[in-house]
């Protein structure tokens, strides 16, 4: 049965902890009763479905839509990991705690994904630690903009140190830096849902992936699986420009960024794409590295489930994205995981 990689759940330890907070993040409620997150950027955000779930009604959902398994995961506009240092290693245990005690509760139905301070590396470490030997927990999710260049991403290379020696998982999620004055600008004067949501959010995925696979970052921690999300940004699209440039930029001989990306150590999730996006993807890396995703909502799931469904691919690729991919990389990672914190006692 499907395996939801890309699930987003805010443990209830957490959500009493942001409706009670006075700053952000915390949630504020305008006249008609909508509740809206403010967290402490230029605009509110409406507060996602299941805000307020505990964790028998997340499963619920889940099995509302037929998803028989769920990576969860804290989606990165609360920015808890973004706050001064002692409240965002404070909130990130509250989270992980939660996100332990769910799977915990449920082992066969969840997995989850620890979230770690971004403002002090050595406390993202050091919670890393921490949160990785906790029941259920397989990995962390990591700020996209903290890679969309190598040098970005040597800021990090003390998580993904960590993260190697215990074979874990690491999902690179789009998120900004916080008091990051380098971080790409962009005009939200108008159509702003689209200029941010699609094309900002794509492109500086499809900048994670550069910096993944078509650098040296990721050769130093083998054991690492990473996933990316929302199929890489737009590399199916853009993968064939890629191979134009090398041609004319690179020496005779190099390496085509195509064979790169194919042969690339990588999940990517099929989030909020349609079935035609959904078989450019495996055209370019192949199905045995695509996973679902749905970002944590019932209208998510069905809309993924869907594409997967209208696709023209093999029922074997199917499969491997529904469920196969998916499972085979959850189960490594827990063995890596008890194997390594068992050498370390």
């Amino acid at each position: 049965m499907p395996v939801d990689m890309h699930f987003h759940w805010v443990p209830t330890e957490l959500s009493h902890v942001i409706r009670g907070r006075a700053t952000a993040p915390k949630i504020v409620r305008d006249e008609a009763g909508v509740d809206w997150l403010d967290n402490g950027g230029k605009r509110l955000i409406r507060v996602p479905e299941g805000f307020d779930d505990d964790v028998d009604a997340r499963v619920r959902i889940m099995d509302s839509v037929g998803i028989s398994h769920g990576l969860l995961s804290l989606a990165t506009i609360y920015r808890i990991e973004c706050l001064p240092p002692d409240e965002a290693a404070e909130l990130c245990r509250v989270h992980n705690d939660g996100i332990s005690a769910a799977c915990q509760k449920y082992p066969e139905r969840l997995s989850g994904l620890a979230v770690i301070p971004a403002t002090d590396m050595s406390e993202a470490v050091k919670e890393f630690e921490r949160a990785i030997r906790l029941p259920g927990i397989v990995g962390a999710l990591l700020l996209g903009d903290g890679f969309l260049s190598q040098q970005r991403a040597q800021k990090f290379a003390g998580v993904f140190e960590v993260a190697n020696r215990y074979g874990a998982m690491l999902f690179i999620h789009y998120g900004y830096l916080p008091d990051d004055a380098e971080a790409p600008k962009i005009d939200i004067s108008d159509n702003s849902f689209v200029r941010v949501a699609t094309l900002d959010f794509q492109a500086r995925l499809s900048s994670n992936l550069v910096t993944l696979v078509l650098t040296d970052f990721l050769k130093p921690y083998p054991r690492v699986t990473v996933v990316s999300h929302n199929l890489g940004g737009n590399i199916p699209f853009e993968i064939e420009r890629m191979d134009h440039r090398s041609y004319l930029d690179q020496p005779p001989g190099a390496p085509l960024p195509s064979q790169k990306f194919r042969e690339a150590p990588l999940l990517i999730d099929c989030n909020s794409f349609g079935a035609k996006a959904l078989e450019m993807a495996v055209s370019v890396f192949g199905a045995d590295k695509i996973v679902l995703g749905s970002d944590g909502s019932s209208f998510g799931a069905n809309w993924s489930l869907r594409a997967i469904e209208e696709a023209q691919l093999s029922q074997d690729e199917k499969r491997a994205i529904l469920d196969g991919n998916a499972m085979a990389a959850i189960e490594r990672v827990k063995r890596d995981i008890a194997a390594a914190a068992g050498a370390l006692k």
